[in-house]
């Protein structure tokens, strides 16, 4: 609204504008980018822009670019260079999806869900057990990029490991593929290892002898990280089957490396689906033991309760300040009193002890 000066002028108020934001170059978000032909990196740094020009008017090798949390703007620049579905381009910049396997015309989108083993001291310090992040592989005829999302989600040991194999790398981006998912489904493979002393550990205090009270937030913590687990590996299923059918866009050579990855994941699948059965029957036992306990602490309760409420009625009685009580006239009524009340409360504690109440 309009507001008054000194001297009756009106003067409008001015409206706040939203700042123009700022882009972010797509340099920020590269990692890596290089030209590979016949398998053999390129020499000199160069650009994804020029790397795909050389690549598609010369016909020859392929283009694998490494992206690190791009925004929306920055892979969708990427997404204009390289032809990409506006739809896999939104799929790039918003992670947590599952895994999955997507096909739009010759290009193939590939989401893997990437774990890391948390270390910590013991399970009922922790917070967490297992950390999870994303990657997704753009595979097309003359190109391979990876998206990742997670700070534990690095691809330069890949890279170099595939650059001392061009033998490997002539196959084409599909190479890169694999080996990227064999890279992913080791990782469950040794996340499941370390996750075996935690559960033995949980395990030996749930059936183990002890005088303290169970702590069951433990048993809790690992059978959440344990069903996040499931979640990332269980659905990799599908898209590894697919891989390893007869899919015209992945070399049959490259198809019989897929099959040794199933098989490994198959192994992973089996470990967790174990896990979560093991962990089951121990949150069943922990609760029933905890369950035992709180029983036995309410019957020491009871106990002791019985116990007291001798000489509390006694009192009360003695409390009520009658004018005609015989017995208070009488020189041992005293003694006498204290006397049978500790022969009746050490009675009852006898009592309850036989019966393990005490």
């Amino acid at each position: 609204m309009p507001h008054l000066r000194p001297g009756g002028f009106v003067t409008p108020r001015r409206e706040k504008r939203p700042l123009p934001r700022i882009p972010v170059p797509v340099a920020r978000a590269v990692v890596d980018c290089a030209v590979y032909v016949d398998g053999i990196r390129q020499p000199g740094r160069i650009s994804y822009t020029a790397a795909m020009e050389q690549v598609r008017s010369t016909g020859e090798g392929f283009v694998w670019l490494g992206l690190h949390a791009p925004d929306e703007e920055q892979m969708q620049g990427v997404g204009r260079v390289f032809g990409l579905h506006e739809l896999v381009v939104e799929d790039a910049v918003h992670a947590h999806q599952r895994p999955k396997l997507e096909v739009y015309d010759e290009t193939q989108l590939m989401v893997l869900r990437t774990v890391k083993y948390v270390e910590h001291e013991s399970i009922e310090q922790a917070s967490e057990v297992v950390e999870t992040g994303e990657i997704l592989v753009f595979v097309g005829p003359d190109f391979v990029i990876t998206v990742r999302h997670g700070d534990h989600t690095h691809l330069s040991g890949v890279r170099r490991r595939l650059e001392a194999r061009p033998e490997r790398l002539s196959q084409g981006p599909t190479a890169v593929l694999h080996a990227i998912s064999d890279l992913v489904v080791d990782s469950y493979l040794a996340v499941t290892e370390q996750m075996e002393s935690d559960i033995v550990a949980i395990e030996a205090a749930v059936f183990g002898v002890q005088k303290r009270w169970l702590n069951i937030d433990p048993v809790y913590l690992l059978k959440r990280e344990v069903l996040e687990l499931r979640r990332a590996v269980t659905p990799l299923t599908g898209p590894l089957a697919r891989l390893t059918a007869n899919n015209a866009l992945v070399p049959k050579e490259v198809r019989r490396h897929f099959r040794d990855v199933a098989d490994h994941l198959t192994t992973v699948i089996d470990r967790v689906v174990e896990y979560d059965e093991l962990l089951t029957s121990l949150l069943g036992a922990a609760s029933a033991k905890v369950g035992i306990q709180q029983s036995t602490d309410m019957r020491k309760i009871s106990a002791w309760v019985a116990i007291a409420a001798v000489p509390t009625m006694v009192a009360g009685i003695y409390g009520m300040n009658f004018e005609y009580m015989p017995e208070l006239d009488h020189p041992m009524a005293y003694p006498t009193l204290l006397v049978a009340l500790l022969i009746a409360c050490s009675s009852l504690w006898v009592v309850f002890r036989r019966h393990h109440w005490l």
